[in-house]
């Protein structure tokens, strides 16, 4: 995983901060208030079965999974966990994916900074 090298061009932004499932840890309310190191540091999160296929396929994020074209065709991506937390919190997290797909890490971070927010939100 080649997040760990990150260089956030605006104050706040990391891709360091970038959940496995593509959600913004940096903008998490557990994550501001010290709670939760992050999904990238979090190794008390073994329940996560998305963070487990990323760790064991060496990758950094849903984004990219060479399996699927469309991470909401996985089943650990969509799940009735994730339904659940979508609905409550009208989180859009293939909407998360794709824009890291389409402007990178970096990108997304800076973006998500700016919106003060830690997933795209359902319209």
């Amino acid at each position: 995983m080649n997040q760990e090298t990150a260089d956030p061009t605006i104050e706040g932004a990391s891709k360091n901060l970038v959940a496995f499932c593509g959600l913004y840890c940096e903008e998490c309310k557990a994550y501001k208030k010290g709670k939760c190191p992050g999904c990238q540091k979090n190794e008390k999160a073994t329940w996560c079965g998305i963070r487990k296929c990323c760790l064991a396929k060496k990758i950094c994020s849903c984004a990219d999974c060479q399996d699927f074209a469309n991470a909401s065709e996985c089943k650990k991506f969509n799940n009735l966990f994730s339904k659940l937390f979508a609905f409550v919190f009208r989180s859009n997290r293939q909407a998360c994916i794709d824009m890291i797909k389409e402007k990178g890490y970096d990108a997304y971070a800076e973006e998500m900074t700016k919106r003060g927010e830690q997933s795209i939100k359902k319209k």
